[in-house]
């Protein structure tokens, strides 16, 4: 009963607590840190590091001496050999121990070549963790940055409900008094259908985008799940568009390429390969191994009396030590062949390294050309946003004047609307190309 009542509360507290996380608005540094503990992908490459911290342990281990204990138990029927040293029909048994144990003491430099591979390989793996770490970082930041411009275009459909609403009632009203038709009205109501028609859908847009957000966490779900947006985003293309350098300093920039875990995890990969090179080669040395051991045995013989357990175990113990080399001379040129392979491994990794150096470099330089262009949209569309709030402003004075049809209106605002999107389109665009320019500098992913 205990048992349960406490299953109970735990489930309560954490139900509750989940309740309280959820509710929590998320930053962005909040949401990566969290997929980065959580995230399904990063846990195998951490899986992956520990299995390469077991190989290397293993290759530590090859130096030290292996301890065998066996027993057997033989029987024998017809034909065989007697105590009297004469063969006869009969049955026999024999019970055999032992205990023996052997020190590789040279493998052709096999072992410490084995550690040192494995000790690459372990370094090798943790820049793999790392690169994991940040492909999902770069993951959430893009799908952060989509659901702040789905909350923005759904803030904007919401105020052009607003507007059409207020719309809607001066006609109505001006219906009243009999100074529009029924025909202009209608029309207008049209149109505020329709704007909330795109705010459903682009409510519909932001569930989505919170949902592929929350599932990148490993959330069990979006029920309650929010974002907190930067502080510095409303300001961002109200006033000056932030510069981007126009030349980019491509030498500061192969420096931080050289740290980066892609990199640091394929040259590592290559200085193994010489490690691998030497393992094959170590099939040319020949091998040294000392062994030593311990035995006994009790043997007895149907129809022949037989000394007793403990006395022939102990008239029949022995003990023996021994050096074992082994010299090879012909193996089929699998020796050959492995050295062979080795060194084509190593021209293969060094391909590796530097097709994965070209395409980081080709990942930036798209970086950066993608951060000025976006730059250059943002500064287009807050012109063009500032411009067509001008014309609606006059066009909508024009309106209520009866100097414009609702056509006109409409238009201006349909002009104003898509200015709008554009605008949040473009800002949300550079704020994620010129935080991943930086993210290539070295610096944390912020906006």
């Amino acid at each position: 009963m205990k048992r349960i009542l406490l299953y109970s509360s735990f489930l309560i507290f954490q139900f509750s607590f989940q309740d309280v996380v959820a509710q929590t608005p998320w930053t962005l540094e909040r949401c990566i840190d969290y997929a980065v503990e959580h995230n399904i992908s990063i846990e195998r490459y951490r899986l992956q590091l520990e299995q390469r911290e077991v190989q290397l342990n293993t290759a530590r281990h090859q130096r030290l001496p292996d301890l065998n204990v066996s027993v057997g138990e033989n029987l024998s029927f017809g034909r065989g050999l007697t105590a009297d040293n004469t063969y006869t029909n009969t049955n026999t048994s024999s019970t055999s121990f032992s205990v023996g144990t052997s020190v590789p003491l040279f493998t052709g430099f096999q072992i410490p070549n084995q550690v040192k591979l494995n000790q690459l390989n372990l370094e090798a793996a943790t820049y793999d963790l790392e690169r994991a770490k940040n492909d999902v970082r770069v993951q959430v930041a893009q799908q952060f940055v989509q659901v702040l411009y789905d909350m923005e275009i759904l803030e904007v459909a919401r105020r052009q409900i607003s507007i059409d609403s207020a719309q809607t009632a001066r006609l109505q009203a001006l219906l009243d008094v009999g100074r529009t038709s029924q025909a202009e009205l209608s029309q207008q109501q049209a149109t505020l259908a329709q704007s909330r028609l795109t705010a459903t859908q682009a409510q519909n847009n932001l569930q989505l985008a919170l949902l592929n957000l929350s599932q990148l966490l490993e959330l069990e779900t979006p029920d309650g799940f929010t974002i907190e947006a930067p502080s510095n985003l409303p300001q961002l293309g109200e006033a000056a568009v932030p510069e981007v350098e126009a030349t980019p300093s491509w030498a500061k920039l192969e420096g931080a390429l050289l740290t980066r875990p892609e990199i640091q995890a394929e040259q590592l990969r290559l200085k193994a390969t010489e490690n691998s090179i030497a393992i094959a080669k170590s099939g040319l040395y020949p091998s040294l191994s000392f062994s030593a051991g311990l035995g006994t045995n009790y043997y007895t013989t149907s129809g022949y009396k037989a000394d007793p357990f403990g006395k022939q175990l102990k008239n029949n113990f022995s003990q023996y030590l021994g050096l074992n080399l082994s010299i090879p001379i012909f193996n089929r040129f699998q020796t050959r062949n492995s050295i062979r392979s080795a060194k084509l491994d190593r021209v293969n990794q060094q391909l590796q390294l530097d097709q994965t150096h070209k395409q980081l470099y080709k990942e930036v330089q798209q970086a950066y050309y993608n951060t000025v262009a976006a730059q250059a949209k943002l500064t287009s569309s807050v012109e063009a946003r500032r411009a067509s709030e001008d014309a609606f402003r006059l066009m909508q004075a024009k309106y209520e004047q009866g100097k414009a049809t609702s056509t006109e209106f409409n238009e201006a605002r349909a002009n104003m609307l898509k200015a709008e999107s554009d605008l949040t389109q473009a800002r949300y665009e550079f704020l994620y190309q010129r935080a991943l320019l930086q993210f290539y500098y070295g610096e944390p992913l912020h906006f």
